[in-house]
């Protein structure tokens, strides 16, 4: 993983992964505004096929707004920039196209459908492109999904909904899954079930994206992380090495 580092901590440096060929997944000097207000300051990241990146910072460090610009949301404006995923380019694409090519951004809000079942919420997904994972691998994956396919989504629990959330982006054919505060709410028995299926996310190859505010959780879970602070990346490399480094942790993660 290559990333841009503002004054980085010493040994922090990624590996080049230009030995290996071009990354599954690259970000270069990403500029997006709401307005005239600039949120996302130069940011530039690669990351490997089936990697788990935690993308990590204070509020309003920018990190919801990095996710937004990759999947292509209209909001914030990316004036700057290139992205590319598996070969191709996403920069150039709008929201619909770029989860054509296999983003998928999974929001902190979830936008279940209401009135529909949660086996009603997974066949919207597939409408438009190619299907991904069928119901009996989703239902492998969340079996509490199982025993409430009937049921109305914005029905069941937050857990429950986050759980839907995940599959619903599963159901459709995926590269890039792109997760924002999954943990919130949850209490810790739920949140372990979704940190097992994103384990098993990544041993099925997909690359993944999580922001999230519990810091050490998120850690726990990636192979690298990345810290912004005010719009800018200020640290990229191992989970671990935020993990053992108590001044980093204090100084952008109040940790």
């Amino acid at each position: 993983m290559n990333a841009t580092v503002k004054d980085p901590v010493p040994g922090s440096e990624p590996a080049d992964s230009s030995a290996s060929g071009a990354p599954f997944f690259s970000c270069k000097g990403l500029k997006s505004f709401y307005g005239d207000s600039f949120i996302v300051q130069d940011v530039s990241f690669d990351m490997r096929e089936g990697e788990i990146v935690a993308l990590l910072g204070r509020n309003g460090a920018g990190k919801t707004s990095t996710l937004r610009s990759i999947a292509r949301a209209s909001e914030p404006e990316l004036r700057a920039g290139e992205i590319w995923l598996d070969g191709q380019s996403l920069h150039d694409k709008k929201d619909f196209e770029a989860a054509l090519a296999g983003v998928q951004l999974v929001q902190e809000d979830r936008c279940i459908i209401q009135g529909l079942s949660v086996e009603e919420n997974l066949d919207l997904a597939t409408i438009a492109g190619k299907s991904g994972w069928d119901y009996e691998r989703i239902y492998s994956l969340f079996p509490r999904l199982k025993e409430r396919r009937k049921q109305e989504g914005t029905t069941l629990s937050g857990g429950e909904q986050q759980m839907l959330a995940i599959a619903r982006a599963l159901a459709r054919d995926i590269k890039l899954l792109l997760l924002d505060e999954p943990y919130e709410g949850l209490a810790p028995v739920v949140r372990q079930d979704i940190e097992k299926a994103l384990i098993e996310v990544r041993e099925a190859g997909i690359t993944t994206v999580l922001v999230e505010q519990n810091a050490v959780a998120a850690l726990k879970l990636a192979d690298t992380a990345i810290i912004m602070d005010s719009g800018e990346l200020v640290f990229s490399g191992t989970a671990k090495e935020v993990l053992d480094n108590e001044d980093l942790r204090h100084e952008y993660l109040a940790i």
